[in-house]
């Protein structure tokens, strides 16, 4: 999976943070990764990598979804997640019980994005994955008008 593990253009501001159950189909994590960018209001090019738990690290959908957007594959460990408890949306005392953090997609993006980053897209599931994206505060602020007139 040496791909997934070079960029190959200069990163975005944003991560993706990714999780998903043992041997979920490729085509779901890459989907719901897609949702989660639209719902960003962003395009591949703004995805700086992808971030999962370490536990993850040999997944091929994590792996195949980084491949997709062109950028690295980074893993955390389930501490340095956990240590993002208290900025996650959804924390879940189910995924704490599998992993030893309280979430898996939400910190990973959280940790990749650094601590003065946030949460632009809350965990989205699927039927064996999920994702969240962090990145800059102000990213936030530049995709709210697009946001707010296409609810117009």
């Amino acid at each position: 999976m040496k791909s997934s593990s070079i960029a190959r253009r200069p990163p975005g501001p944003l991560v993706l943070g990714l999780g998903c159950e043992r041997g979920t189909p490729i085509d779901e994590v890459i989907a719901l990764a897609e949702k989660a960018l639209a719902q960003a209001g962003a395009d591949k090019a703004d995805i700086g990598f992808v971030a999962s738990l370490d536990a993850r690290r040999g997944e091929p959908a994590i792996h195949a979804a980084a491949e997709h957007f062109a950028v690295a594959a980074r893993f955390f460990d389930a501490a340095t997640l956990e240590a993002e408890a208290p900025r996650l949306q959804n924390p879940s005392a189910i995924v704490f019980a599998h992993t030893g953090c309280h979430g898996v997609a939400e910190g990973a993006a959280l940790v990749g994005a650094g601590s003065a980053s946030v949460l632009l897209v809350a965990k989205l599931t699927s039927s064996h994955a999920t994702a969240a994206i962090a990145g800059p505060a102000d990213h936030r602020l530049a995709i709210m008008p697009a946001t707010l007139a296409a609810a117009s």
